[in-house]
């Protein structure tokens, strides 16, 4: 049996939802929302954090791949569409490496090919030391506004702060040290899937680089970039994030 809690809505071709660094099922409420009305929609949260959060974190995205693989596995789920968002596109990336025939079309949000990201706001280092020193909460609420264009002040800011609530230390550790050891950069030429990025333009977690990275090397990718916004499209505009993603998987 799997551990981690799954959230499973809606019926019809499966779509997974994978969430990012502080996040949670909880985090895609919007998504599951909308699309739920179409597809089956599977959220999963990882171990350690969110609604998984009494479950023992892992420090790798091979690892945390391969625990949302067995939990399509176990619920006999064969083909399916897959979203990322940060660290989630990381492990999106990383589940096409090891499945990506079973993975129809494919959405890298947010995201980039390597973990230790090169021009961003602080190294994963430095963000290292900083959670020692300040503990997860300081650290959550230092960094997590950032993802926002209007900071604390978004009407769906609470959704980041819900996610983080029971998030240990060593958790949110755990997955600094999984994305600092993470490279795709070459695997990326092997992904023949139908792919979506997506990116806000005021995102400061990764850069223009970083999707650009991805969209010149795989093959069949279209990037589609929202101004104004900043590391949560899915949160700040909702509901043409959501449309744009059924346009391309309805296709």
């Amino acid at each position: 049996m799997n551990d981690i809690y799954v959230d499973d809505l809606g019926e019809g071709f499966p779509f997974v939802l994978v969430h990012g660094y502080w996040g949670s099922s909880e985090m895609w409420t919007l998504q599951k929302e909308f699309f739920s009305r179409y597809y089956r929609v599977i959220t999963p949260a990882l171990p350690g954090f969110g609604e998984s959060h009494n479950v023992k974190s892992l420090n790798s995205i091979n690892k945390m791949a391969k625990k949302i693989i067995s939990v399509l596995d176990q619920k006999k789920i064969d083909k399916f569409h897959l979203i990322g968002h940060s660290m989630g596109g990381m492990i999106a990336q990383e589940i096409t490496k090891l499945i990506g025939d079973r993975v129809n079309k494919l959405i890298c949000f947010a995201t980039g090919p390597i973990g230790d990201i090169p021009g961003r706001f602080e190294t994963l280092d430095e963000t290292r030391e900083k959670l020692k020193k300040e503990g997860s909460q300081i650290s959550f609420s230092r960094v997590s506004p950032k993802w926002f264009v209007k900071g604390v002040e978004d009407k769906n800011y609470f959704l980041c702060e819900n996610a983080v609530k029971n998030v240990s230390l060593e958790t949110a550790d755990n997955a600094l040290i999984a994305m600092k050891n993470w490279s795709g950069i070459e695997n990326l030429k092997n992904i023949k899937n139908d792919t979506l990025i997506i990116w806000g333009d005021k995102d400061t977690s990764y850069n223009f680089d970083q999707v650009d990275t991805l969209n010149k090397n795989i093959k069949n990718s279209h990037l589609e970039i929202f101004k104004g916004c900043a590391h949560n499209v899915h949160l700040e505009q909702p509901d043409q994030f959501n449309n744009l993603i059924q346009e391309f998987i309805s296709e």
